[in-house]
């Protein structure tokens, strides 16, 4: 089926020049051509302006291919490209958007001289994630024409395009490109001059944050990524994404934000200027975290730091029995898991009815799996029957893994493994679920530390793949391999980290939500337009304050305050309105009202 092509007699905006002509600077000029405008592409590379060329032609192709356009629609649309290497050629322009490095003297430089060239009324527009719209504008001989038009990469499939206005913007200007990009089947975001705009502004410090996280050393490139993608359904790890961004590129819009915000989060880790200063700048360069098969392809292969396959050095102990304590929903979905995989689980809580309203909750959830087709209704049974219901966890005395799974209260989770450690057999391995709370003070709670190790298990548990494996100071070499052979067994991915706050998703993910908190309160960004810049810029399943009020703004404002009293990070303090709204019981989608208001059941 082939697109529609927008009418450009909607906007005033019909003849466009693109200053700039890398991926960005193309794939912009290839959305604005497919919408019916006149694009003057222009690069000062003539290699460049032709590969640009060769690059829209080869896009407009596998569009034909793929039945998105005809081939008299793909005429048109190259018809209505010329490239050259003369900023001349846009002279007839209504709008120019420059798209040209990351350097204020380059860009001041390119402004200049289109101040020369275009028409008093024509838009100038720089698509700078990193740099200052308005220092760039008052630099123009028009600075009221002067905006930020910020694309995301690739430009063709990402929705998000963020207006950005300088205090010396005109209002008429903003509307003009504002129409321009909805034209275009973009979703604009109208945001202030400040570096990193909202999607930037927020994904560059997690990103920072997960650069430091490798630099020290706490986890594997490998084990941060799958992490992050597992853990939050993102469409990258962080690594990743740095390599496909620049790594010099991250430094330059770090150093931006951190110049502003004095923020230490914002402060470019270190391993970011070792990478830029040695040339290894990601993809691009062909290795940057990871190393790739070449200069630009997104093939990673094997390094001196890619992990062995094969068996593990140490061999686990033997594990046919579970047992799971607690009731909620956590404990339940973790019983569900261990039963499907065959292994004979004791499901012990406080009381014998809580333990069978458990069992009661994974049979509802298998005749779902049966209801959906995942599994046969005889399958569901025999799972069901491989998990018993206790009252009381002596029920564990022979169990040779013990899963606890109940409230996140450290005094809570040492008195039930002061108990495991008097009920559980010699050898039999103690795993705590905590999300944020120190390992090591679960195992001092018992006589045999080195059995002790976290195994956090991710909500909904029998949906989510990732497993963080949790080693303590103490924790025996067997038991951490014990654990990841139950982890292969159970079908989930385990990613390796130490006993501090946070591991590693919640460590990257609630800084991030704190600082989408922190742009409310500062006025800068509203609820709606920073979830749909997180979800269209960034590829993000939900935006924060959708995620905030799901997880529950109890919950999320407890790990603020574990992560600000461990990393003793200013960067950390949880945002006052977190606070607020908690102190109010606004709790999110469970009480009904959060950052939004929900309808009660």
């Amino acid at each position: 089926m082939a697109t529609p092509q927008s009418d450009p007699s909607l906007s005033p905006l019909r003849t466009v020049a693109v200053v700039g002509l890398g991926t960005m600077g193309t794939g912009i000029t290839e959305v604005l051509a497919r919408a019916g405008r006149e694009v003057i592409g222009i690069d000062v590379s003539e290699s460049q302006a032709a590969g640009s060329l060769a690059a829209l032609e080869a896009s407009t192709t596998r569009a034909v291919a793929r039945g998105r356009l005809t081939e008299q629609e793909r005429a048109d649309v190259l018809a209505r490209v010329r490239t050259g290497t003369d900023l001349t050629a846009a002279a007839d322009a209504d709008l120019v958007i420059e798209v040209v490095p990351e350097s204020y003297d380059i860009k001041h430089q390119v402004l200049r001289e289109l101040d020369g060239i275009v028409r008093p009324e024509t838009v100038l527009a720089t698509g700078t994630n990193a740099l200052s719209v308005t220092r760039l504008a008052a630099d123009s001989a028009r600075p009221e024409r002067v905006l930020g038009l910020h694309f995301f990469n690739p430009a063709p499939a990402m929705k998000l395009v963020e207006v950005v206005s300088s205090v010396l913007t005109a209002p008429s200007a903003v509307a003009a490109v504002t129409d321009l990009a909805l034209e275009l089947g973009k979703e604009p975001v109208a945001v202030g001059d400040r570096p990193g705009f909202v999607a930037d502004g927020l994904l560059f410090g997690y990103l920072n944050q997960a650069a430091a996280m490798y630099e020290a050393k706490y986890a594997s490139r490998e084990d941060i990524d799958a992490a992050m993608r597992l853990g939050c359904g993102l469409p990258m790890g962080p690594l990743a994404l740095l390599d496909l961004i620049g790594v010099d590129t991250a430094r330059t819009v770090l150093e931006a934000m951190y110049a502003e915000s004095r923020d230490r989060l914002h402060a470019p880790a270190p391993v970011l200027k070792q990478l830029s200063e040695a040339g290894l700048t990601g993809r691009k360069s062909g290795r940057g975290f990871y190393t790739y098969e070449a200069p630009g392809s997104a093939t990673v292969v094997r390094d001196a730091l890619t992990p062995l396959d094969g068996a593990a050095l140490t061999q686990g102990r033997p594990v046919r029995s579970v047992g799971v304590a607690g009731s909620g929903t956590m404990a339940s979905g973790i019983a569900e898991v261990f039963a499907k995989a065959g292994y004979r689980v004791v499901l012990a809580a406080r009381s014998e009815d809580k333990a069978q309203a458990a069992k009661a909750r994974i049979g509802k959830s298998l005749d779902r799996s049966v209801g959906k087709g995942r599994m046969t209704a005889e399958a569901a049974a025999e799972t069901l029957d491989l998990i018993s219901a206790a009252g009381s966890y002596d029920a564990f005395a022979d169990v040779d893994l013990a899963v606890e799974a109940v409230a996140e209260d450290l005094e809570i989770k040492q008195q039930l493994f002061a108990t495991l450690d008097k009920v559980c057999k010699p050898g039999a391995v103690l795993a705590t679920t905590t999300s944020s709370l120190p390992v090591v003070a679960c195992a001092r709670a018992t006589s045999r530390p080195q059995d002790v190790i976290g195994m956090h298990f991710f909500n909904p548990a029998p949906a989510m793949k990732l497993v963080e494996v949790v080693r303590t100071v103490l924790t025996a070499e067997d038991v951490h391999a014990t654990v990841r052979e139950v982890c292969a067994t159970i079908r989930k991915h385990p990613v390796d980290c130490g006993d501090r706050a946070g591991f590693i998703v919640n460590a990257l993910l609630f800084p991030y939500l704190n600082n989408a908190i922190k742009m409310v309160e500062e006025h800068y960004a509203s609820l709606d337009d920073i979830d749909a810049a997180m979800k269209l810029g960034g590829g993000y399943p939900m935006g924060p304050f959708e995620l905030l009020d799901v997880v529950g703004l109890d919950v999320s404002l407890a790990i603020e305050k574990v992560l600000h009293r461990e990393f003793r990070d200013p960067g950390l303090a949880p945002a006052p309105l977190l606070e607020h709204l908690v102190a109010a019981g606004c709790l999110g989608r469970k009480t009904g009202r959060g950052f939004r208001e929900y309808a009660r059941r």
